[in-house]
């Protein structure tokens, strides 16, 4: 997976997730068991994956959680239908965050493994329609670039450009049992 972590990108979803949910409340984390949710663990929270299901084909992981969180970092662009997936959590809360679109770049394609491609790279306002078409309201963001040490043009452009984009949602009018 990682042969280091994004150190940055950790550091701020941690204190994002920390400004928003509290230890004791159960968090469902969308994809398989990976670093960012043993460092949620390592925090106090209480965290289950989903077990890499095709989360586009198979939402019964989603709709049969009994956490009252969901986070989904890093995996709505792999999906080709996110909003169904947005669509079928049954929590109120919900935290995610998307690479944004980079005018200066291709969206990202493994030429190795079929799962590790990105559908959709994001504009900041298109995230947020379909978090809104999908039921949500977002209560707070946060943007950032993610610079590389490289030498280059698109290098330079990657220190301002922001790359990132994280959003804290609730669904109003649902407790974290009420489903759809």
């Amino acid at each position: 997976m990682y042969t280091h972590y994004p150190e940055k990108r950790y550091r701020l979803t941690l204190e994002f997730l920390r400004k928003h949910i509290r230890p004791e409340e159960t968090i469902l984390d969308l994809g398989v068991d990976n670093p960012f949710a043993e460092i949620m663990r390592e925090h106090g929270y209480t965290v289950s994956n989903t077990q890499g299901e095709d989360l586009d084909e198979d939402l019964e992981a989603i709709k049969n959680t009994g956490a009252g969180v969901v986070t989904a970092f890093e995996i709505l662009e792999h999906l080709v239908a996110p909003y169904n997936v947005l669509r079928a959590i049954p929590g109120d809360k919900l935290l995610a965050s998307v690479p944004l679109r980079l005018w200066f770049a291709s969206a990202y394609r493994s030429k190795t493994d079929d799962r590790d491609r990105h559908f959709h790279e994001f504009e900041a306002w298109q995230f947020d329609w379909l978090l809104e078409k999908s039921g949500w309201v977002i209560k707070d963001r946060l943007q950032w670039a993610h610079p590389v040490q490289k030498i280059g043009f698109r290098p330079l452009l990657r220190r301002f450009t922001p790359r990132y984009y994280l959003v804290y949602a609730e669904r109003p009018g649902l407790s974290p049992t009420d489903g759809n």
